[in-house]
């Protein structure tokens, strides 16, 4: 009874010797030295893993930061603070970098813009988009306000107000996953300092905006003329600020006739 005891003891412990020398040679052989730097830079990352950098998440930011394949200012949603660490762990200078907003370019909420009919399906914008005509709104370029953007948005940052979604840009990180999922295209950045920004994206003609919205863009080449920065021109039948030339008068506010050009 106690040679048995004692020899399944021996084996169990024989075992477990024999393991644990398998589990150790194996751990030598798969043993991926860690990159400090890449470690460092992991840590200082906010950790959303929203994939706004253009890697898939942080580790995949981190490391491409840490073998110089991206800019240490590469983490929109750090911002400069964020980069500020960085360029301390890989030895560099920061750089300057302009914090950018999303922005809706649209203003066609219930009471400004014009629906051919009622929908009452599923609030998704990518779903209102299979409906007749595109969707109920009669402008085939503007918001739908199904809010799928918001639902991507993982900052509380953007809201449908009155059927058209809006951006808080003090909450806004700049991921852009409002952007890519926008079947209507309506969203892209500007830099936060931006104080004019043309709120239409209509390519119509300005007869067909004027049937449908009280501040569609009509092409009116009003803005462009009166610039004195030469910051807007008119493509596609639509005002087009460059926020790099525009040095923020606001003429452009002030002579558009149809508001389409807001000051944010």
């Amino acid at each position: 009874m106690i040679t048995g005891i004692l020899i399944a003891t021996a084996v169990v412990a024989g075992a477990g010797i024999v393991i644990g020398i398998i589990l150790g040679v194996a751990d030598m052989k798969l043993h991926v030295d860690v990159d400090e730097k890449e470690q460092a830079i992991l840590e200082a990352l906010p950790g959303n893993n929203c994939g706004g950098c253009g890697f898939p998440g942080c580790s995949g930011c981190a490391a491409a930061i840490a073998k110089g394949e991206a800019a240490v200012n590469q983490c929109p949603v750090g911002g400069a603070p964020v980069a500020e660490i960085i360029s301390g762990i890989m030895g560099v200078e920061a750089g300057d970098s302009t914090r950018m907003v999303a922005y809706v370019h649209c203003q066609g909420d219930c009471e400004k813009a014009k629906t051919k009919y009622e929908y009452n399906g599923v609030s998704d914008c990518r779903l209102q988009t299979q409906a007749p005509g595109g969707g109920s709104k009669t402008c085939g370029f503007g918001c739908l306000g199904g809010g799928t953007c918001v639902s991507v948005c993982q900052f509380d940052a953007i809201h449908v107000v009155n059927g058209v979604a809006v951006v808080d840009k003090e909450e806004c990180k700049a991921c852009g996953k409002c952007i890519d999922i926008c079947p209507k295209h309506l969203i892209d950045l500007i830099p936060y300092t931006a104080t004019q920004v043309v709120s239409c994206k209509s390519q119509d003609m300005g007869k067909a905006v004027n049937g449908y919205c009280t501040v569609g863009c009509i092409a009116c080449h009003i803005c462009e003329k009166n610039c004195p920065a030469g910051a807007i021109t008119v493509e596609n039948n639509v005002a087009v600020i460059d926020q790099e030339k525009c040095t923020h008068c606001g003429t452009c506010v002030t002579k558009c006739p149809k508001k389409a050009i807001k000051a944010v």
